[in-house]
């Protein structure tokens, strides 16, 4: 069955109030359940929904959203713990986990702006255009779409 244009407008509406919610909420890390109760859909609706519309679950966009408060933060004087609790992590644990999945760096490496990491990189073609990858041992840590004169001097 397909959704009919106002279905489809209903969704729409509930999935940015969903990203608003977690953008304003992420500090605290909100639930499946606060963020559902919050624009009154069921969680199992929520999540389906929500991955439909935004094409990932509403745990990886908070993860999204946590992780660039935490590169932000990391910019700061700031100590990890610090950053780490007031990102709403349990513990510093988490958040290392949190930045290695997200960009395959630690948090003392984002601290220290990448110092004494080796990072590789090269360019290669994708369905979407050219694109730069730079990688480091653990994974991919920056990807950019280029246009052929941006490759070149790249």
């Amino acid at each position: 069955m397909h959704d009919t244009f106002a279905d489809q407008a209903r969704q729409y509406e509930l999935v940015a109030r969903a990203i608003e919610f977690i953008r304003n909420h992420a500090r605290h890390q909100p639930s499946l359940v606060e963020i559902s109760e919050n624009i009154g859909m069921s969680e199992f609706h929520l999540q389906k929904v929500f991955s439909k519309w935004a094409g990932v679950s509403p745990k990886r966009f908070l993860q999204y959203v946590t992780k660039e408060y935490v590169k932000q933060a990391l910019r700061s004087p700031k100590d990890v713990l610090s950053v780490t609790m007031e990102a709403g992590l349990s513990s510093p644990g988490r958040l290392h986990d949190l930045m290695v999945n997200c960009e395959a760096m630690s948090p003392g490496e984002i601290k220290s702006m990448g110092a004494g990491l080796e990072i590789w990189f090269g360019n290669a073609p994708t369905p979407f255009g050219n694109a730069l990858i730079a990688w480091t041992q653990r994974g991919i840590c920056h990807f950019w779409f280029v246009d052929g004169d941006a490759l070149a001097n790249a």
